[in-house]
């Protein structure tokens, strides 16, 4: 049984996930010279108390070049499982760009493929978890980065025990967060002097997730998670450490 404030992983949250999503008039945006990408929120369950400690230390990472006040904030990602979670990655120093950062599972589209093609490639690449059509929940909007990509996201339903195997090449760690915890943060809005648009920033465990992946979440908290149907993001900002 989960602890009373976390969300049941159940077929009922599936299916209020999915019809919440299917009255989303979802939102496309042409490529127009950009390359495109898909990512996956992959709903799985988890256990209370199972991300008690983080392989990362608090030393590893550099909060000073987020904007707005950090506080006690370490980056660190503990004390958010339990219940219906979704998948969420560290980037591996390894990759040229963006390394470090919090990320969805998905990537770039190869030649020929759609989004739900590359979505379920690379969530079988990066994490060793192989789902197939069956396994879609629904669609999430489009959303144009500053470095150059369309990214469609894509929510996937799991299974309750899929054994996760992070390719090192892409990924230094993976967390199953709780929807709970995406669903008691306060998000916050900043502003920031090189652009007037608000930077989004989602709290979870002891760190911001910042735009692409934070406006992603936060359009998945709103529209499947809390039924504001119609509610976009395409406004909402990255960090300046993220624009490359």
């Amino acid at each position: 049984m989960n602890d009373s404030n976390t969300i049941d992983y159940s077929p009922d949250l599936r299916d209020r996930l999915a019809d919440r999503l299917a009255r989303h008039d979802r939102r496309e945006v042409p490529l127009e010279g950009r390359k495109h990408a898909a990512v996956a929120i992959v709903l799985t369950d988890s256990e209370l108390g199972e991300d008690r400690v983080d392989p990362l230390l608090p030393t590893d990472w550099d909060m000073r070049k987020v904007p707005g006040e950090t506080g006690d904030l370490d980056g660190r990602m503990t004390g958010v499982a339990g219940g219906a979670a979704f998948l969420l990655c560290r980037r591996t120093s390894r990759l040229n760009t963006h390394a470090g950062q919090w990320a969805l599972p998905g990537g770039r589209l190869d030649a020929g493929e759609t989004p739900v093609d590359a979505a379920l490639r690379e969530l079988d690449e990066e994490l060793g978890v192989r789902l197939d059509e069956r396994s879609i929940v629904g669609w999430l909007d489009d959303y144009p980065t500053r470095s150059g990509y369309v990214i469609t996201p894509i929510v996937l339903w799991a299974g309750a025990n899929d054994e996760l195997k992070p390719s090192p090449d892409e990924v230094l760690a993976v967390y199953r967060v709780g929807l709970h915890a995406l669903r008691d943060g306060e998000t916050r809005f900043i502003d920031i002097p090189e652009s007037d648009r608000p930077v989004v920033q989602v709290p979870l465990g002891h760190d911001l997730i910042h735009a692409p992946t934070g406006a992603v979440l936060y359009q998945f908290r709103q529209v499947a998670m809390a039924g504001r149907i119609g509610e976009r993001v395409d406004h909402l900002e990255q960090p300046v450490f993220a624009w490359s």
